[in-house]
């Protein structure tokens, strides 16, 4: 895909979904800490479920220290509604001895150390360092935005890592914590996985998965 049809994307995008990037209604949101050990909460749920722990958790357990002191038997029962609770449970204290251990109680703020703590991996890293430093590593390619670039054409693999490559390739690095925020938006109430809305599209012109359709599906 040409640049300046990407821009026109992400522009009418931006028109469509005015507050996503700056909507606190998401786990992407509070302190450096906070910010990773939600987005290690999020994976396989939604943010919504995610937000109803964020208080009892974070009241029980505010730092590191505490977190990682924390029994796995007494976390659970905190974010029991999320699921895979056992697991994650696990990740979030073994993650908080490492901030403990390695990084004197705090975030680290560089991908190469954010890498290093249980249960993170890119995606994770690149929302902690948006979100909770204000730095453009990458792009965060979660399941919304690998379908939507793979859907209206931004990339052609399934691989995460490449798919990254391809969107930084497109968008200015000013825009790359943006964009996933605005993209989780569209694949949310437009470009769902298994119903796309396609005809109510705004970007419907510009998509390749809806110039493939049969023309009665277009409409």
């Amino acid at each position: 895909m040409k640049k300046q049809d990407a821009r026109r994307i992400y522009s009418a995008l931006l028109v469509q979904y005015p507050h996503a990037r700056e909507s606190p209604v998401t786990v992407a949101r509070g302190t450096p800490f906070e910010v990773l050990i939600l987005t290690i909460l999020s994976a396989q749920t939604t943010d919504r479920a995610v937000l109803m722990v964020k208080e009892p958790l974070f009241s029980a357990y505010p730092t590191p220290a505490a977190l990682a002191h924390a029994e796995t038997g007494d976390v659970e029962p905190i974010i029991h509604s999320l699921g895979f609770y056992h697991a994650k449970a696990r990740h979030i204290i073994a993650a908080s001895k490492i901030l403990l251990s390695d990084f004197g109680g705090e975030v680290p703020a560089t991908m190469e150390e954010l890498l290093s703590i249980p249960g993170v991996g890119r995606k994770t890293a690149n929302i902690v360092l948006y979100h909770g430093f204000a730095k453009n590593h990458g792009i965060a390619v979660d399941t919304h935005v690998r379908r939507l670039a793979q859907r209206i054409g931004f990339s052609d693999t399934e691989d995460v890592t490449v798919i990254e490559r391809d969107l930084m390739a497109l968008f200015p690095k000013k825009e790359w914590g943006d964009l996933t925020d605005v993209f989780i938006a569209h694949g949310r109430v437009c470009c769902t996985a298994k119903k796309p809305q396609c005809p109510a599209c705004v970007i419907k012109t510009l998509c390749r998965y809806y110039r493939t359709l049969p023309e009665k599906q277009k409409t």
